[in-house]
């Protein structure tokens, strides 16, 4: 049996971040999750040239780590990383309730390596750091953008629980419309 292992507590605990309930679970996909380090920041790289058209520098995945390492995560197998998620923590209006401002956790990017999709490690991963931003940042809410063309990544957002709250125009660079999708962390 596999487990979701988690590091960085020590670290969370002394920036004051909130142990979140339990740093060792079972994973559905048969692989191992863990916070990310920067040892896997290429690793993270080439999974996102080779995912996702919107690729990000070295410096900006290293910041997030930096600044928010617990909601930093990563799939393996074999001490290969296959998946990640990302997210960063905001002060921003609410997405669900109109005119209140929430701490709100924004999932950045996920992305699993074609040959390892279909087994649950991107449920897992997200599964996992919803958790993360409620309990260890406080979040009242959860967002992320996902091109329109994507029905895949949002059918499994919607088994999460994420709900479209709108569309933004010419979101990404190649003119494609995004849906911003948001859901309660309550």
């Amino acid at each position: 049996m596999c487990s979701c292992i988690l590091g960085h507590a020590e670290r969370g605990r002394r920036q004051g971040l909130k142990p979140t309930a339990s740093e060792t679970q079972p994973c559905s996909s048969g692989l191992v999750i863990r916070n990310a380090q920067e040892s896997d920041l290429l690793q993270v790289m080439h999974i996102n040239r080779t995912c996702l058209p919107e690729n990000y520098s070295y410096g900006f995945f290293l910041r997030l780590l930096r600044d928010y390492p617990a909601a930093f995560l990563v799939g393996e197998t074999e001490g290969r990383v296959v998946g990640y998620v990302m997210c960063r923590i905001e002060r921003t209006m609410s997405r669900i309730e109109r005119l209140r401002a929430r701490k709100t956790g924004h999932v950045i990017s996920v992305a699993v390596l074609p040959e390892h999709r279909r087994r649950g490690l991107a449920l897992d991963m997200m599964t996992r750091v919803l958790e993360v931003l409620k309990q260890t940042y406080g979040c009242a809410e959860t967002y992320l953008e996902v091109r329109v063309s994507n029905k895949e990544a949002a059918e499994l957002y919607e088994k999460l629980s994420y709900a479209i709250v709108s569309t933004e125009r010419s979101y990404y660079i190649d003119g494609e419309d995004a849906y911003i999708m948001a859901r309660s962390l309550k």
